[in-house]
C-alpha cells in the first residue's frame, strides 16, 4: 500500500458526459431494482432475506463479468464477493456495500417502497440499497465506456454491517491487505457531504461478580455487584471530555434477581468512540483500569469485547481522494464537500489497515434507521456518475 500517482490522466469532460448519459438512461431500471431490493425484509438477523438480496447481487456481478464467490455462514447471511482481474500493473481497488438493514421481519409489509414528493421511502432505501445499486450501475457505466483500468477490482457485499460486520470483517480485511484504495457505498450525508473520517468504536461488556445474601436478614454477608456497577458507571462517564473526540457511554446496566437478594452479578454494556487510534487506546486502557479497581470489596470484574472498528482518520491519501471527488463533482455541475461523522462503517476497517479510504459515495438520503428514512431521487444520476468517475480516476493511477 502507498501513495498513488496519475498515469493516464483524470476522466475527460467527454468521458464524464458519456458516463452520465448511461446512468441517466438506466435510471428507470435503477428505481425498479431499488423497489425490488427494498421490498425484501433483510434485517441483519433475517438470514433468508439477506441471502435473497445476496443472490440478486451475485447474479448482477456475474452479468458484469465478475468471478463470484460466496462465503457461507450458518447463522447470519452469506458474504458475496465479486472479483475482476486486470492488468498486473493496475491499481487494486475495493468497493464495499452491505445488504442488511436494522429493521425486523414484517417491516416491508408495514411500509413498503414508495415514492412521493421527489423522495423514495422504505426500509433500507438509503442505508444502503441505493448505495449497493450505485456501485453496480457505476461499474456498468464503466463497462459501457469500454475501459477497465484496474489491476484487481473487488466488490464485497456483506450481510452484517449493521451489527459490526462480525462475519464479514475477516473477508474485508483479507481483500484489503494488498489494496490501494477502498471506496465505501454508504449514503452521502443529508446535506450531500461525502465522508472522509469516522470515529472508531469498541463495544465492551463488563461482567461483575459479587456475593448473594438475604437483603433483610444478612445483608452484611453480601457483596452487591449492582452497587459496584453503579460506581463503575459514574467512573466510566467521567471519562468523557478527558480526550478530544472521545465518548464513553454505559448504554445498558443489568443485574440482580430479586429486590430481597443482594445482587450477585451485573453487566455493563459500554460504547467507547474516538476520533484517533491513540486516543481510543488510551481511553480503553482507562476503562480496563476502572474494571480492575473496585469500590465494593470482593467484587470482581471481567471485560469481553463484542465488536471493534478502529477510527477512520483523514490521512493525506484521503485528502487527495476528496480533492479528486470534488473536482469531478464540480465538472458534473455540483459542489462537493467532505465531513467527519461519529458513526462507524466498514470504511473504518480498511482505513484502520492503512488503505486510503473514502466513504459516503452513495446517493443522498437521511433519517437512516428510522421509519422516515428517505432517498433524494434527483441525487441518483449525479452521485452514481460521480462514483463511476472516481473509479475511472483511481483506475488510471499507478501504485507508488
Amino acid at each position: 500500500m502507498g501513495g498513488l500517482s496519475y498515469s493516464r490522466g483524470v476522466p475527460t469532460d467527454t468521458e464524464l458526459d458519456q458516463l452520465r448519459a448511461f446512468v441517466a438512461s438506466a435510471e428507470a431500471d435503477f428505481l425498479s431494482d431499488l423497489e425490488q431490493l427494498v421490498n425484501i425484509d433483510c434485517g441483519s438477523y433475517t438470514k433468508s432475506g439477506v441471502d435473497e438480496v445476496g443472490r440478486w447481487v451475485a447474479d448482477r456481478l456475474r452479468s458484469l463479468g465478475a468471478d463470484v464467490r460466496v462465503e457461507a455462514n450458518q447463522e447470519l447471511g452469506d458474504t458475496v464477493v465479486g472479483v475482476w482481474a486486470g492488468a498486473a500493473d493496475g491499481p487494486r481497488v475495493l468497493l464495499i456495500g452491505h445488504m442488511d438493514t436494522v429493521f425486523g421481519e414484517g417491516t416491508v409489509a408495514e411500509r413498503p417502497f414508495s415514492v412521493r414528493d421527489g423522495r423514495a421511502h422504505g426500509p433500507g432505501v438509503t442505508d444502503m440499497k441505493s448505495g449497493l445499486l450505485a456501485g453496480l450501475y457505476a461499474l456498468a457505466a464503466l463497462r459501457q465506456l469500454g475501459e477497465w483500468p484496474f489491476g484487481r477490482l473487488v466488490f464485497v457485499a456483506n450481510p452484517d454491517e449493521e451489527i459490526g460486520s462480525p462475519v464479514s470483517s475477516s473477508v474485508i480485511r483479507g481483500e484489503a491487505e494488498e489494496g490501494d484504495v477502498a471506496l465505501v457505498l454508504e449514503c452521502a450525508r443529508a446535506n450531500g457531504d461525502i465522508v472522509s473520517a469516522r470515529k472508531g468504536v469498541v463495544d465492551l461488556v463488563l461482567r461483575l461478580r459479587g456475593r448473594a445474601a438475604h437483603a433483610g436478614v444478612e445483608p452484611e454477608k453480601g457483596r452487591s455487584a449492582l452497587l459496584e456497577a453503579a460506581h463503575k458507571t459514574v467512573a466510566l462517564h467521567a471519562l468523557n471530555g478527558r480526550w478530544p473526540g472521545v465518548t464513553v457511554n454505559v448504554g445498558v446496566l443489568r443485574g440482580g434477581t430479586r429486590p430481597n437478594v443482594v445482587a450477585e452479578s451485573a453487566e455493563l454494556e459500554v460504547d467507547l468512540r474516538a476520533t484517533s487510534r491513540a486516543a481510543m487506546e488510551e481511553a480503553e486502557a482507562a476503562v480496563r483500569e476502572i474494571c480492575a479497581s473496585s469500590a465494593v470489596s470482593d467484587v470482581s470484574c471481567e471485560i469481553d469485547e463484542r465488536a471493534r472498528h478502529w477510527p477512520m482518520e483523514k490521512s493525506e491519501a484521503t485528502v487527495e481522494l476528496v480533492r479528486q471527488a470534488a473536482d469531478i463533482a464540480g465538472r458534473l455541475g455540483f459542489e462537493l464537500k467532505d465531513a467527519a461523522t461519529g458513526g462507524a462503517s466498514d470504511a473504518n476497517t480498511t482505513a484502520g489497515m492503512g488503505v486510503p479510504t473514502l466513504d459516503g459515495l452513495g446517493p443522498i438520503g437521511g433519517l437512516d434507521h428510522s421509519p422516515g428514512e428517505y432517498l433524494e431521487l434527483d441525487s441518483i444520476v449525479p452521485r452514481t456518475t460521480l462514483l463511476a468517475g472516481m473509479l475511472l480516476a483511481v483506475g488510471r493511477r499507478d501504485g507508488a
